[in-house]
């Protein structure tokens, strides 16, 4: 609008005390020196230095790449004028994905924290933390006390106003780095175990050392121990009432602990490997950053090595523990079998003796075992026995075996070579498993001929169906086979099984609940004149009351 043309009432009010404010003057005053440079300061004030060094195993090719960190960085800022040479700060063998068990690095950021250190220096981001969210966390609560970070690989100086993009761009390289190769050792173990192999915290596994070739040894010494465990829990004591017994003895317990504890008892009692097998991959990591282990309830795959070391207890005993322990943790322990029952049978009516108790309320009470079924239908002649003469008959029986031992090893020594050799069968096997796959090839060129030339439907129909009797005749003489060689090989390890703990075996004086079970296969009383122990590699001994 044009001033000239205003009137008066369209002029602006200005009055003497109105008069407009000059713009204020502001002189800009350049920096004397960065906060954030390598080069040397020419300042009073010198910065107080230290150096972050780490590796990530404890191997000798790792220890020379520590000492040498160490002795680099010690020199890098001695070398400085405007640098002081606080300390270096090392954590050998650790991994950068968490802090919590890093100490020198917790006690350095300590340190910057309480106004020791200006400036951090350390090789790489990675060196620093894998983590991305430790990084920057860390990171920024340094800056707000005012320390700097150097990263000397990246040149990346915190202060910097892009120090925090790049280090969020390279802390997340490192992130993925440490999960690749998490990943790739996964990988490695996961392989390892389909193939069998797998290592094992010796020092941690009661009745067991490491072999001059690797691999489980038993160690006879604490093998007694872990037997006597599981002989005391099939005798009727409970896992807490072992520990008790155990430390009233000062019985040191694996790792030297004077306590046992229920819990102990149990990893024992519940362990695989003292029947000879391993369960790999009982524990897993899900999250490669926190490297918290859990345990495993089906997330991840496992992997059973069967017969993969020499047992300390038979399967047959570690098998009862576990049906046992089964029926405890499901609440029905009051229910628990005797040790001798379901192995007594009664030579009349084929059944299995139970415990009966005579004269309960006055002095004469006792335990007897008779024939469950002897006064139901027709009545079985079979006498009863006490539970000492059932202990002392087998005792006998044990020994009577013994005295023939050496005469009878040739004969099962003929039985595994000869009568359960399996090569016949197995190649039997192969022939039939030949041929199936020839059917099934057959029936596929006949569906794709009836699809290209549209067969009579009568003549597919009738060359389908010889073709399907074939096929489940060979199906069914395979599974005959496969279940006779099965059979077999059980039979043949039961036998050896059998033989490799009689061999050792000493005259027996006393009931032992391991050897009941673990060599008994059932003790059949036809009359107090014959009484006939089958032992589990069938062989028969007859003794009398």
């Amino acid at each position: 609008m044009d001033t000239n043309l205003m009137t008066p009432n369209m002029m602006p009010n200005m009055t003497s005390n109105s008069i407009m404010t000059p713009p204020r003057q502001v002189t800009i005053i350049p920096a004397t020196r960065e906060v954030h440079s390598a080069a040397i300061e020419d300042t009073a004030v010198k910065k107080r230095v230290a150096a972050y060094a780490r590796v990530s195993t404890d191997k000798d090719d790792q220890q020379t790449s520590y000492d040498t960190q160490v002795t680099y960085y010690t020199r890098y800022i001695q070398e400085r004028e405007d640098w002081v040479f606080v300390k270096i700060y090392a954590d050998e063998g650790l991994s950068g994905l968490r802090m919590t068990k890093r100490e020198a690095f917790k006690t350095m950021i300590a340190d910057a924290l309480a106004g020791k250190i200006d400036l951090i220096i350390t090789k790489s981001v990675s060196r620093f933390a894998r983590n991305t969210v430790d990084s920057l966390t860390t990171i920024r609560k340094l800056k707000e006390h005012g320390v700097e970070c150097y990263f000397e690989k990246e040149n990346i100086w915190t202060m910097d106003s892009k120090g925090e993009l790049l280090l969020t761009i390279m802390s997340s390289i490192a992130q993925e780095e440490s999960r690749s190769t998490s990943e790739n050792v996964r990988w490695g173990k996961r392989k390892a175990m389909a193939d069998g192999r797998y290592s094992v915290a010796y020092s941690k596994l009661l009745g067991y050392k490491k072999g001059p070739k690797g691999g489980l040894v038993i160690d006879e010494e604490q093998a007694v121990l872990v037997r006597r465990i599981f002989s005391l829990y099939l005798q009727g004591h409970i896992p807490s009432q072992i520990a008790k017994i155990l430390t009233a003895e000062k019985i040191l317990t694996v790792v030297g602990k004077q306590k046992w504890t229920s819990h102990t008892v149990l990893s024992i009692l519940r362990n695989e490997k003292y029947k000879g097998d391993v369960l790999l991959q009982k524990f897993y990591y899900p999250d490669f950053l926190t490297k918290k282990q859990v345990r495993n309830h089906g997330e991840v795959q496992q992997y059973y090595v069967k017969d993969s070391h020499e047992a300390i207890v038979s399967p047959e005993v570690f098998d009862h523990v576990q049906r046992l322990l089964t029926m405890k943790k499901s609440g029905k322990r009051q229910n628990r079998p005797n040790l001798l029952s379901t192995k007594i049978i009664c030579g009349d009516c084929g059944g299995t003796y139970g415990s009966k108790v005579w004269h309960s309320t006055d002095k004469y009470r006792r335990v007897i075992w008779q024939c469950n079924d002897k006064f139901q239908g027709v009545k079985c002649s079979t006498p009863h026995l006490t539970e000492e003469q059932v202990k002392e008959l087998f005792i006998k029986a044990v020994n009577l075996l013994l005295d023939k031992r050496r005469g009878i090893i040739a004969t099962y020594e003929r039985i595994i070579t000869v009568e359960l050799d399996t090569a016949e069968l197995e190649k039997k096997q192969r022939i039939a498993s030949e041929r199936l796959i020839r059917i099934e090839e057959e029936n596929a060129e006949l569906i794709t001929q009836n699809a290209t030339l549209v067969l009579d439907e009568e003549i597919y129909k009738a060359q389908h169906d010889e073709i399907l009797a074939r096929y489940e005749e060979t199906s069914k003489e395979l599974q005959e086979l496969n279940a006779k060689i099965n059979d077999m090989v059980a039979r043949r390890e039961t036998i050896r099984r059998f033989w490799h703990e009689f061999e050792k075996l000493e005259p027996v004086t006393e009931f032992d609940n391991i050897l009941w079970i673990s060599l008994l296969d059932e003790m059949i009383v036809y009359s107090k004149e014959r009484i006939v122990f089958v032992f589990r590699d069938g062989s028969e001994v007859e003794v009398t009351t």
